[in-house]
């Protein structure tokens, strides 16, 4: 056990040394802030405040863990030991020159996304504008790096201590926006797609079209067999994330009441766990959410603890809050849709801090690390560079033991249009995944 020294107990101290201890190192530690019992202890021992008390492993506090206020910081990166690191120390007897502490929650609790900033087109927070981002780290899980480094100091200085191990582990989550190309629409959407490529002149596609929806050949978006297929050969395990709201400009799947519809989601219940994809409109309407949720639950007649927003849209703290009355238990939507990186500078799975009520919650955030969608229309990669980009990703969680969460979607998976090719990437990115020392399958089980 490792005894840690603080002058004040809060509850964004308690939090952040949670998900670094428990969470990241798996190292069981208790908190005191009584000198006298810090010195009287025998055992392996870390203090955090503004002097060093013996000869313990020692970490300069800054404030922010201190305080209960939501303010600008003045943040100014630099680099320690080849590390990007920020709000820096001066101390002396600090065991390392910037508070680990602080900056690590700074990022795991979104607290840039508390601030005032310029929201996107659909109101979300811009990576642009993130400090990873400005400052060259967003595709690195900082955090990680951080709480490894701090590990090791703290064995270099007690070597008989001994830490759980961790292990590389991958989950694959599908989004369904839309479970279908050409089948179960309307008949109003069927024939304004059948219209919109004859006034193109694409009359290859028009045959297509009329060859699907007469059963001749199978619709382009419909890859769920070869899912499976790649499900178990894989051992994958697997989330699928289903929108099951009403039609709008950007929530475009198929109705939830098609009965092809409903079979399709029990089917994938036999092969993998399924979550709501709560729609674009619900964002603004979080009782579409409730609704939705109800429907799906009334399909698979199953619970439904998992969630991951549609186009990532969300705000904090209050799209989570929804989620918590919603007796959503895990979110997977901590990342960008344009581009790949960790978003909370974290590769480990964690509890949702709401800092507004300055409270822990138990909602679980689980970062994802990539998206297809991101890859190709954000940063504009060919499939070769795709693949690199990946592999770059995957190495720095492995590095790190970390969880390595990726999203596809069914209709990129379609070797059709845009996406021709794209298949060869999946298919790659799970072979080299595979390849590398895994949990055990039991463990992720657990986690998913």
């Amino acid at each position: 056990m490792l005894l840690i020294y603080v002058d004040r107990i809060t509850n964004r101290l308690g939090y952040t040394l949670n998900f670094i201890f428990r969470d990241i190192l798996g190292i069981e530690y208790h908190i005191t802030n009584k000198k006298e019992d810090f010195i009287a202890f025998e055992g392996p021992k870390l203090s955090y405040s503004k002097k060093k008390i013996s000869d313990e492993v020692f970490i300069y506090s800054k404030d922010l863990l201190f305080e209960t206020v939501i303010e600008d910081k003045n943040i100014e990166a630099f680099y320690f030991d080849g590390i990007p690191a920020f709000f820096r120390t001066y101390s002396s007897k600090s065991s390392i020159p910037f508070d680990i502490f602080a900056a690590s929650f700074y990022l795991v609790s979104r607290y840039e996304e508390y601030l005032p900033y310029m929201q996107d087109e659909h109101g979300r927070f811009r990576h642009e504008d993130s400090i990873a981002y400005k400052n060259n780290f967003l595709d690195i899980p900082i955090v990680n790096i951080w709480a490894k480094k701090l590990d090791k100091m703290i064995n270099e200085h007690y070597p008989s201590f001994e830490i759980k191990q961790r292990y590389f582990r991958y989950f694959n989550t599908i989004d369904i926006d839309s479970a279908y190309s050409f089948s179960e629409k309307s008949v109003i959407r069927k024939l304004y797609g059948f219209f919109r490529d004859l006034l193109r002149g694409d009359f290859s596609e028009c045959l297509f079209r009329i060859n699907v929806l007469m059963k001749k050949e199978m619709d382009p978006y419909d890859t769920f067999n070869y899912q499976i297929s790649l499900i178990n050969k894989f051992k994958l395990k697997t989330i699928y994330f289903v929108l099951f709201g009403s039609f709008g400009k950007y929530d475009k799947n198929i109705s939830p009441y098609n009965r092809r519809f409903q079979r399709l989601i029990k089917f994938l219940c036999d092969y993998a766990k399924v979550g709501i994809h709560p729609s674009y409109d619900s964002f603004d309407d979080p009782k579409q959410l409730t609704k939705q949720l109800r429907d799906i639950i009334e399909v698979i007649h199953k619970p439904v603890f998992r969630s991951r927003f549609h186009f990532l849209r969300f705000r904090l703290p209050v799209s989570f809050r929804t989620l918590i009355e919603n007796k959503i238990t895990d979110d997977y939507s901590m990342g960008y849709s344009n581009i790949i990186g960790f978003r909370a500078g974290i590769c480990t799975e964690f509890n949702f801090y709401d800092l507004e009520f300055d409270v822990e919650t138990n909602l679980r955030l689980h970062p994802f690390a990539i998206m297809d969608v991101a890859l190709k229309k954000g940063m504009k990669l060919n499939a070769d560079e795709a693949m690199q980009a990946i592999k770059s990703i995957v190495d720095n969680i492995a590095d790190v033991n970390g969880d390595f969460i990726s999203i596809w979607h069914n209709e990129t998976l379609c070797e059709r249009y845009e996406w021709n090719g794209w298949r060869d990437v999946y298919e790659t990115m799970l072979e080299y995944v595979s390849k590398l020392d895994r949990a055990p399958y039991t463990e992720i089980n657990k986690s998913v």
